[in-house]
């Protein structure tokens, strides 16, 4: 990991450990997980708001009242108001998407929950799903919360990581032993 990543994902960690303290404290972890869910959703699709928790350009005062004002508007918790006035007072918007990361990881290991991320060469049906999330729950032993990725240059099969591991099925990475294989022989 390289060193501004870890500084960031440090500074994310503290912050996301005190909200959701916070949170459960107070009984509203699931508004926080559905704030989060909207935040996040809100960063992916605004290339404003990336740019807004970002830039170095705008003052403390303007990136603070432009996210007390979409946190109005988007109707978030308290706790996550309060949490991303703070960090605009402290410069530290920057760090919002990792934030994000670890508060949805602390609400999944508090629900007994882990995450797998699913990469298919194409859409899984939702039948598909399901039957991967029972058979990853079976050899886990935890619920298993699947975040699905479609990319293409798989060919076929899936890629699947859950924690440290990864099981990789697809028709790319069989090709790609093969044509080492055929290296070795000629």
């Amino acid at each position: 990991m390289s060193e501004p990543a870890s500084i960031s994902q440090g500074i994310a960690a503290r912050y996301a450990t005190a909200v959701f303290e916070i949170a459960k404290e107070s009984k509203a972890v699931s508004d926080l997980e559905s704030g989060l869910g909207d935040l996040n959703a809100a960063l992916q699709d605004s290339a404003d708001l990336r740019e807004l928790i970002h830039s170095p350009v705008v003052s403390r005062t303007a990136q603070g009242d432009a996210i007390a004002a979409i946190a109005a508007k988007m109707g978030l918790p308290t706790v996550l108001k309060n949490t991303l006035a703070l960090m605009a007072e402290n410069r530290r918007l920057f760090v919002l998407p990792q934030l994000i990361d670890a508060l949805n990881g602390l609400i999944a290991e508090d629900k007994g929950e882990v995450t797998a991320e699913v990469t298919s060469a194409k859409a899984l049906t939702k039948t598909q799903s399901d039957k991967l999330a029972k058979t990853l729950k079976e050899r886990v032993g935890k619920d298993v919360k699947i975040n699905a990725t479609v990319d293409q240059s798989l060919v076929g099969g899936l890629v699947v990581k859950v924690g440290s591991k990864m099981i990789d099925t697809s028709i790319r990475s069989k090709l790609n032993s093969l044509q080492n294989a055929m290296k070795e022989v000629g």
